[in-house]
Parts: C-alpha cells; structure tokens; sequence
C-alpha cells in the first residue's frame, strides 16, 4: 500500500462526504429562493439519506469486489447532485438531498477499504490519514459552497459538485488496487442479518458508538446552526462567512493522525476521554462567549475533539473482526449519523423556538451526556 493509493483514498472521502454538507452555509439563501421553514430541514434529510446508505450500501463492501463497488456509487452520486440542483420546490429539494446522502455513504466505503490494506502496525496511521482527508471534505465543503453560492447561487454550487464526483470516481477507478470480498458464501440477506449479531457481541462496538454519537450530535448541532446564527442583526453576515468557519474548523484534521498514532502507541481511551472534556468545554465556551471570537475558539476547540474521538473510537472498532470492518463500519456509522440527523432536526427546531440560548444548551446536554457514557463505560468494563 504505497503513499500514493492513502492520499487518493483521502481525497476521495473527503470529495464524496463533502456533498453532505454543501447545504448547511446555504440555508440562508435557500430559504429564501424556496420560501419556506422546510428547507431549513435539508441537512436532516441528508443525514438520514446517509444513515441510510450505510445501512443498505456500505455492508455490501464486505459482499462484492470494493473498487468497482466505489466508483459505480461515485457515478450515482452525480446524478442525485444534479437532481438537487434542478430541483425546483422545496419538497423536491429534500426528496434529492435524501438521495445524495445515500450515495455519499460511499465515503464509508472507503475508510475500512483503508483499514484492511493497512499493516497492523500501521493501522491507526492510515486510518488517521484517510480520516484527515474526509475531515478536510467536511469543512472545507462548507467553505467551498458558503463563497459560490454568495457569489452565483446555491444551485451552482451543486452544479459544480457533479463534475467533482465525476473526477472523484475517476481518481479510484485509476488508483485502487481489486480487492477480494471476504464475506464469501453470504448472502445480502445474511449480511445484513448478521448486523445485529455484531452489536450484539462487541461490547466495545456498543461502546465506542455511543460515544461517538452524543460527539457527531454536538458536531451537528452547531453546524445545520452557524449559518442562521450568522445572519442574525447582531452579526449580519451571510453564507461567506458561515463557509471560512470551515477553514478554522479544518485545525481538526491535525488530530486525525495525531490521535491515530497515539491509539497505535498507546492505546485509544485516554483520547477519547480527553476528547469529551474538550467537546463539553466548547459548548460553554460557545453559550457564554457570544461573540464571533468565542464562535472561533469553540469551533477549534469543537472539531478538535470530535475527530480525535471518532479516529480513536475506530482504532477500536476495526481491530474487533478484520473479515467483517465494513459491517462494523455499518453499524457504528448508521447509529452515528441517525444521532446527527436527530440533532440536527432537534437543533432546528430549538433554533425556531429559543435561539442561539436554546441551542447552546442542547449542545451543554449532549456533550454532558457523551462524558457520562465515559464514566460509566469504564465502571463496567472493571
């Protein structure tokens, strides 16, 4: 596994995650064009598109050669971004926006693809690399859409993310190396049944989502917000400045295989425990500090800890049963984006009925929440 084959791996994620959160800095604008309190709930049905994705899609890298697999849900994925693009009510927004979550699960492909042409030694590092990479997709997305759609429109950014789908299936139909399924002599059907047989015998699987869902909640939580904070009297700023939060929020890639190589060297739970205090101190940060100061460090201090945590809640996760990574990848990743699709709808309508206060103090509850799990979780493994 040459450097070469992790980067493509890395650009790929963070290409195909990235059109899950093109909506979020334009929901201002699309609002507006579709006048209506419904769009406001895109990136809800996005989440749940992809939840769903990883649900029906992703166990299938463990059934079927994962290269064409890849590049085949790529080439999907440009029609979906095409049809949200066309749309032309907010009802159909939504319906597309359900499907390009679906087929942007194929970033969760990619990352146990990583794990399992990974050395063992070198697992952590790789995982972390990739990682970097669909963190970069996931808030550089919203700097990218935040400045085309203030300069052209909400419906060109789309426009500009078929192409990018299109090279991004290109890039692994060129770089990926075949691979060969490990499920042999399973069905769809048996695959999918054995999901819940997963959960039920991994104590850590069980563990390590629940943690990470109460970290992607609050991660969720502030971003389907920042764009509408934003554009209150009180900082009067539009989708541009809700996207150069992406660029702040992109110092969370540093932890990717920071914390990678520590789960390596060292193990992963005093990452993960670190990471819940710092998640938990943001979300004070961001209630007391009212300001686009307090906005900037909380968000650094935010995406720091969330993506400390996920690397090294997957460090687990993936070393429980290589043959089975991409079914256990479905798990652990299907529960974590329905927690963020739930937050996301619960942050919605907080948002609607008690501002910025409201949503400040979901977010103190989560994080709360995700810290207690800790606490508990090691009771019990003692």
């Amino acid at each position: 596994m040459g450097k070469g084959v992790v980067f493509a791996l890395a650009a790929a994620a963070g290409l195909t995650v990235a059109n899950i959160y093109y909506n979020q800095p334009m929901l201002g604008l699309m609002e507006r064009d579709l006048a209506g309190r419904a769009v406001t709930y895109v990136p809800t049905a996005t989440q749940l598109g992809y939840a769903a994705g990883l649900l029906v899609l992703v166990p299938l890298g463990d059934l079927v050669e994962r290269k064409r697999l890849i590049v085949m849900q790529c080439l999907a994925l440009t029609f979906a971004l095409a049809l949200v693009a066309l749309a032309p009510s907010a009802g159909l927004v939504l319906a597309a926006s359900l499907g390009v979550g679906l087929l942007a699960s194929v970033a969760q492909q990619i990352v146990p693809f990583a794990a399992n042409l990974a050395p063992d030694e070198k697992r952590g590092a790789v995982v972390g690399t990739v990682m970097a990479g669909l963190l970069c997709g996931i808030l550089l997305s919203r700097t990218l859409a935040g400045f085309v759609a203030g300069m052209f429109g909400w419906r060109e950014m789309f426009w500009l993310a078929v192409p990018l789908a299109l090279a991004t299936a290109g890039l692994m139909a060129l770089m990926l190396p075949r691979s060969r399924p490990q499920a042999t002599g399973m069905t769809y059907g048996g695959l999918l049944a054995s999901l819940w047989g997963l959960w039920r015998e991994f104590p850590a699987l069980r563990r390590a989502t629940y943690i990470q869902c109460c970290q992607f909640g609050v991660f969720s939580v502030f971003w389907t917000i920042l764009a509408l904070r934003l554009q209150e009297p009180q900082f009067g700023l539009g989708p541009e400045a809700a996207g150069l939060f992406g660029v702040l929020g992109a110092a969370g890639v540093l932890a990717a295989p920071i914390a990678g190589r520590i789960a390596d060297r060292r193990g992963p739970g005093r990452v993960i425990v670190l990471a819940s205090v710092l998640t938990l101190v943001s979300w004070l940060v961001f209630a007391v500090w009212q300001s686009i100061a307090g906005l900037v460090v909380g968000v650094l201090a935010l995406d720091f800890a969330v993506q400390a945590s996920q690397v090294s809640n997957q460090s687990i996760i993936y070393a429980l049963r290589p043959e089975a990574r991409s079914r256990i990848n479905t798990v652990y990743m299907a529960i974590m984006f329905l927690a963020g699709a739930a937050s996301s709808g619960a942050a919605t309508a907080v948002w609607h009925g008690w501002g910025w206060s409201g949503v400040s103090a979901l977010g103190i509850g989560i994080s709360a929440l995700g810290l207690a799990l800790q606490g508990l979780g090691r009771r019990t493994t003692r």
